[in-house]
């Protein structure tokens, strides 16, 4: 496959440089699964437990991250890994990976339309969740349907927010957890008191590997670096320095941002509905911070959905260009954008924003 894939003189340019590279995949890790789901797995696996979970998953992403890079300098292709398995492997094995892929994208773009639209009750508990969750999905649908160095900038400069924040949080984190900055509540500062108070792991050493799937999934995203290969300029330059800076901050941001959390909220109060990091800050009671924190973390989610939606658009395309999607996909706007595939990759995630008013109770976990 060339470097640029025609079709009556329209293609794929190589628009994303080396720091498009980078924030894509570091933001595509940053985002739910840390902000929103590491309640959930502190909640369930115990404050060790959690940590432990999440450097198991992070050794996992590191030699996943290595093979990948690899495989995209030596092809670098928007197909990524569905190319890469077709070839090496065999057909069969590039449409499963490829069609699977592409619904595990599709199904989380959608609760990330979700997630934002839980986000924004803080803010509006009156309006109803699938409101906004509606308003992102034409934001998002407008941000992708730009040209590709559009879309990379746009992500470089989101990326950079929650990189950060989360920053901001591990070193307020740190200050709250020694007593610099007091709780609201008159309580001593927590040292090391929740982290490791009642036991390494108060619901049992089972209960971490059965988080392991929520801090897998926390992860998704780092791959996102090999589909956009196919429109890097220099991937042979950028794909290695990528895979090195983003498996290693990724690790310190995750490990370091539990760590804190861990020692600051008790597992027994840390859940799915709230965001621990917002927690954390309405327990210190910085004026606006909780609700700063709370658009930071709105805008990891919609740069998570966002980079979802890439990943999985050019994914289906790709595969239309090989006939194991329809070719009706293939056709690129005078942008050079894969406009068909994004719409449906769209439509799918749709159906995702039904666990908002469909069973919601039960969907949530509530």
């Amino acid at each position: 496959m060339s470097e640029s894939i025609e079709r009556k003189g329209i293609h794929l340019t190589r628009a994303l440089k080396s720091r498009h590279i980078f924030m894509l995949s570091l933001g595509g890790v940053i985002g739910t699964g840390l902000f929103m789901g590491s309640g959930l797995t502190i909640n369930q696996g115990g404050p060790v437990g959690a940590i432990l979970a999440y450097l198991v998953a992070g050794f996992l992403m590191y030699l996943v991250m290595v093979c990948l890079g690899e495989l995209s300098v030596e092809m670098p292709v928007s197909g990524s890994f569905q190319t890469h398995a077709t070839q090496y492997i065999g057909p069969a094995t590039g449409f499963m990976i490829g069609w699977v892929y592409w619904m595990s994208w599709a199904t989380t773009v959608g609760l990330e339309f979700t997630a934002a639209g839980m986000l924004m009750v803080r803010w509006f508990p009156s309006i109803p969740i699938w409101y906004w969750s509606a308003l992102f999905v034409v934001v998002l649908f407008g941000l992708n349907a730009l040209a590709t160095r559009a879309f990379g900038e746009a992500e470089y400069w989101f990326s950079g927010i929650k990189v950060a924040a989360i920053l901001g949080f591990i070193i307020v984190g740190v200050l709250v957890i020694f007593g610099a900055i007091p709780l609201t509540s008159g309580a001593p500062a927590p040292m090391m008191t929740n982290l490791i108070g009642d036991s390494l792991f108060p619901n049992g050493l089972s209960a971490v590997f059965a988080v392991m799937m929520t801090v897998v999934y926390a992860f998704q995203g780092c791959e996102i670096m090999g589909v956009a290969a196919g429109e890097t300029d220099q991937p042979e330059k950028s794909i290695p320095r990528a895979v090195r800076n983003v498996v290693f901050r990724v690790l310190i941001f995750y490990v370091l941002a539990i760590v804190v959390l861990s020692a600051i909220v008790p597992w027994q109060q840390a859940g799915l509905m709230e965001s621990p990091f917002v927690q954390v800050f309405d327990m210190v009671g910085i004026p606006y911070a909780a609700d700063l924190m709370n658009f930071v973390i709105l805008t990891a989610i919609l740069s998570v959905g966002n980079s979802g939606l890439y990943a999985s658009t050019r994914i289906l395309w790709a595969m239309s260009k090989t006939g194991m999607a329809p070719k009706s996909l293939s056709p690129l706007s005078s942008r050079g954008v894969p406009l068909r595939a994004l719409s449906i990759t769209l439509c799918f995630a749709l159906v995702s924003l039904m666990t908002s008013f469909v069973a919601a109770d039960t969907l949530s976990g509530s």
